[in-house]
């Protein structure tokens, strides 16, 4: 199971912990649902059993988190980073590739965004990563609309890319964030929020 020093991640309305072999049947009960696995490479769960011994398994490496929304109290979703070699499209040990997907009653919420982000922040704040990358099979919009809300932009498509779909080859296109470009765009959201503060007070800067 996961490390008990990995860490415990909050936003406003979610928390990112290591899963659980307890939370196999909210796993199964979001990860069963064919609108979600296959669009992002990976097949639907069939039974309890076998989201547990998926978290057993590929949900237990390191850096990967059970999305959880604090009003539910269960996990909806999941969200993790993928190290230096970890990562299968071939980066270096200062970057990392970031995945995720949330269940359907959830989309449309502004949930993924939200994780992506905390995600993105603890990735070049507290690991000290220099890009971060993040992909998306063709025809995905939905995960290539979060990864522009996030600040990713595009770098390059692969073609016939293989993925947890047995025979399935699929054309990814790739995203990446550098630390720079994104301690850039958090500078500029602080001063505007300063400005904001300053207008609504009728104070100028």
């Amino acid at each position: 199971m996961a490390d008990d020093n990995e860490m415990i991640l909050e936003t406003d309305r979610l928390i990112l912990r290591p899963w659980e072999e307890s939370d196999a049947e909210c796993l199964y009960k979001y990860a069963s649902h064919p609108d979600v696995g296959p669009i992002a490479g990976w097949p639907v769960h069939t039974s309890v059993e076998n989201s547990r011994e998926i978290i057993k398994g590929v949900l237990s490496a390191p850096e990967t988190y059970a999305v959880v929304l604090k009003a539910a109290g269960a996990p909806v979703g999941s969200i993790g980073l993928m190290l230096g070699k970890a990562s299968n499209i071939g980066i270096h040990d200062t970057e990392a590739e970031i995945g995720y997907w949330i269940g359907v009653p959830y989309w449309g919420q502004g949930l993924i965004p939200e994780a992506v982000r905390e995600i993105i922040r603890y990735g070049f704040e507290e690991l000290h990563l220099k890009k971060m990358w993040c992909g998306y099979f063709d025809g995905n919009e939905k995960s290539k609309r979060v990864q522009e809300k996030c600040g990713f932009h595009y770098h390059h498509t692969s073609e016939n890319v293989t993925c947890a779909l047995e025979g399935v080859l699929r054309t990814e296109h790739i995203t990446c964030l550098t630390k720079e470009e994104w301690l850039k765009k958090r500078c500029f959201q602080g001063i505007q929020q300063l400005l904001k503060m300053a207008q609504t007070s009728g104070r100028t800067l």
